[in-house]
């Protein structure tokens, strides 16, 4: 089921002029995010990526789930702490702005992500005499060939802009060991390589990443409190029930701090807590062939729903059929396989293509699910002018 019952009843019910819409279950994210939560041992910390998606009812649906919230920009941090005030941050990103900077000393960020030397020239330029913040080293860290070939987006084990080099992290060590060392606290090695593993490939990763920073500290003669594996849990959309195995996941941290038990351990996924918990919602204008190949036009498009086309792959959803039919003339329908595209003027508006159907038809509600993560909030919004949809919480 790709559809909650509860949204399909929902979405059955919307006026017309309420489409499209995206309709977020939060009592399934609630329940998602507690199994999450339970899943993992005692000394794993979970973070949520706001990047996935920063709705504030999505915050604060987490906030009984999450140990904090991961934010990567000055608009990030201002929004997540107005949502949820008090609530730890961790402070990332690849090109932090001096203001930036200066916002999140304001706020007092718990932990940050560093990711070059220069970002500690900065950061410790910007504190007080007085002031101390924790800090971890974001490195690109060496891993086994292989152990990222499945991923459906590297950020590590090849060239990368982000994170340190490892040639570098002795420079920072080093820097860290003088003055700027007062002020900025190290905890530990921060290392998200890639998007798209399973919960054998990210534990595969995950003890790499704790292996290479326990060796890098025996080295230095320094102890590190913290290491953080980051996200990128696989999130499959083609094939909906395949959700990433958090219980196999959970296990293998435990094994892995039974053989570390100095460290903790914190992951911070975005996508694979919220993907499945939004619904964008919308009905189907027209439907037509052309050569031969139906297609079917809905309300809205990529610049409400840009994830197909960023990602290249169908968007799941369902037909809700709509029985009523007030005008006059012949109900436009197609059987079989169809593409739904939207109402822009490009091939490339595409949200699924050769689906099979019973039947849809013009009217018809369709829904489409895992739109929860890097939907509304990576798409071009105002290409074309069209109105934005509506937000709706169930």
């Amino acid at each position: 089921m790709t559809v909650t019952p509860n949204v399909r009843e929902y979405a059955a019910g919307l006026p017309t002029d309420a489409l499209p819409a995206y309709v977020y279950d939060l009592g399934a994210l609630r329940v998602h995010a507690a199994a999450v939560r339970a899943a993992l041992p005692a000394g794993v910390e979970l973070y949520y990526a706001a990047k996935a998606n920063p709705e504030a009812a999505v915050l604060e649906a987490l906030r009984d789930a999450v140990d904090g919230y991961e934010v990567s920009s000055a608009g990030e941090l201002a929004h997540v702490r107005q949502v949820a005030p008090g609530a730890p941050l961790a402070f990332g990103g690849p090109g932090k702005t001096p203001a930036e900077i200066a916002a999140a000393v304001e706020a007092g960020v718990h932990r940050w992500h560093l990711e070059s030397v220069q970002e500690l020239y900065q950061l410790a330029a910007a504190l007080g005499n007085e002031q101390q913040v924790d800090v971890m080293l974001r490195v690109n860290v060496p891993v086994a060939e292989g152990s990222l070939e499945s991923v459906a987006l590297a950020m590590g084990g090849r060239p990368s802009p982000f994170g340190l080099d490892p040639s570098d992290v002795a420079r920072a060590l080093e820097l860290l060991a003088g003055p700027i060392g007062q002020q900025l606290r190290l905890r530990g090695i921060h290392a998200h390589l890639g998007s798209g593993l399973s919960a054998a490939e990210h534990l595969a990763v995950a003890e790499q990443i704790v292996n290479w920073s326990a060796a890098l500290a025996a080295k230095h003669g320094l102890r590190f409190d913290e290491v953080n594996i980051g996200g990128g849990m696989a999130v499959d959309y083609a094939e909906p029930a395949a959700r990433f195995d958090w219980v196999e996941f959970g296990v293998g941290l435990a094994k892995l701090l039974d053989r570390r038990p100095e460290l903790r351990l914190r992951i911070e996924p975005g996508r694979a807590l919220t993907a499945y918990c939004g619904f964008y919602t919308t009905e189907v204008l027209d439907v037509k062939t052309s050569q031969g190949e139906p297609f079917a036009v809905v309300r809205g498009g990529t610049h409400h729903l840009r994830t197909p086309a960023t990602k290249g792959h169908d968007q799941p959803f369902v037909v809700v059929p709509v029985q009523e039919w007030s005008h006059p003339w012949p109900r436009p329908s197609a059987t079989g396989q169809i593409s739904l595209t939207g109402q822009l003027c490009t091939p490339k508006d595409l949200l699924a293509q050769g689906i099979p159907v019973a039947e849809v038809r013009a009217g018809d509600r369709i829904v489409f699910a895992m739109a929860g993560a890097y939907a509304w909030n990576i798409s071009h919004h105002d290409f074309l002018m069209h109105p934005h949809p509506n937000f709706l919480f169930i």
